[in-house]
């Protein structure tokens, strides 16, 4: 077994179908089934079984995918040790990112430190945050910057707090917003929490919800457009300018925020290049990000 036969293994069991495989491992899906039948014949026993409902992987399959996983993770690390095993700063980061972070702040963020360090590569993974928080309890990225409050019993720095704001075309009264039409959108489960509980402090009643989109940019525009309010966090509300914004309280007057971390485990902070990245982060946050 070799370091192709360890990602077919974590891929095929991941997706549980041999097609969506193939094409994440962008080969095609004869080529994967001989080399499942090849590894099979190679290592004595049966991996998985196959059945019109998708495959089933045996106990001995299973063990097989564990124990890939901790051979992808060991060359991981020591690639990672390789490269960073000298003083230079230099090297690769391999960083997550939820996914507005991403998109609003983390290409000037890139740009600005490898105009400093041109001989660091970025490996960069986005998406909800409780996916990013995952992918650092597992080890596959040195650096997490994530949304909303999570338990993380390591390294935690507040990066940004953003309010919550209701947004809207026109000047709007909130007392009458359950009888308005709002404009929802998919988010995290931790947003939608503080959004919820807001709501049901505030309201005996449910909004009157007129449309449900599947991102917050396009909920935006359809509430640039005068088709609804919506209730949403502020960052990357200054690309879409003429939006009436109200930033919400709660019951007892406070802000309703949201906050931005930095997380990390005190082990990546021996690879001087993760921990330059890290100063950097907490001074361009400092410089740039609104508090």
């Amino acid at each position: 077994m070799d370091e192709k036969d360890w990602l077919i293994l974590k891929m095929v069991y991941e997706e549980k179908n041999i097609t969506r495989a193939a094409e994440k491992l962008f080969i095609s899906q004869p080529a994967l089934t001989y080399r499942l039948n090849h590894l099979e014949e190679e290592v004595g026993v049966k991996i998985l079984w196959r059945n019109k409902k998708g495959i089933k992987f045996t106990s001995e399959g299973e063990y097989l995918v564990k124990y890939a996983d901790e051979m992808l993770y060991k060359l991981q690390k020591t690639k990672d040790h390789l490269l960073n095993m000298n003083d230079n700063l230099e090297g690769i980061i391999r960083l997550g990112v939820s996914s507005n972070f991403a998109r609003y702040l983390l290409p000037d963020i890139l740009k600005n430190f490898l105009d400093k360090y041109n001989n660091v590569q970025f490996t960069v993974f986005t998406g909800w945050s409780h996916k990013i928080l995952k992918h650092l309890e597992q080890d596959s990225v040195h650096i997490g910057i994530i949304r909303g409050d999570h338990q993380w019993h390591e390294n935690a720095i507040l990066l940004n707090t953003e309010s919550v704001c209701v947004i809207s075309k026109t000047p709007i009264d909130l007392t009458q917003l359950p009888t308005l039409p709002r404009i929802t959108f998919n988010t995290d489960p931790k947003l939608q929490q503080i959004i919820d509980k807001w709501w049901h402090q505030q309201f005996s009643q449910p909004p009157t919800i007129t449309m449900e989109i599947d991102n917050i940019e396009t909920c935006k525009k359809l509430v640039a457009k005068g088709l609804g309010y919506a209730i949403v966090p502020s960052l990357g509300l200054s690309n879409i300018p003429d939006l009436e914004k109200i930033e919400l309280t709660d019951y007892e007057n406070n802000p309703l925020q949201r906050n931005t971390w930095l997380l990390y485990k005190e082990s990546e902070i021996k690879y001087p290049i993760v921990k330059e990245f890290i100063d950097f982060l907490i001074e361009y946050s400092t410089a740039h990000v609104k508090k």
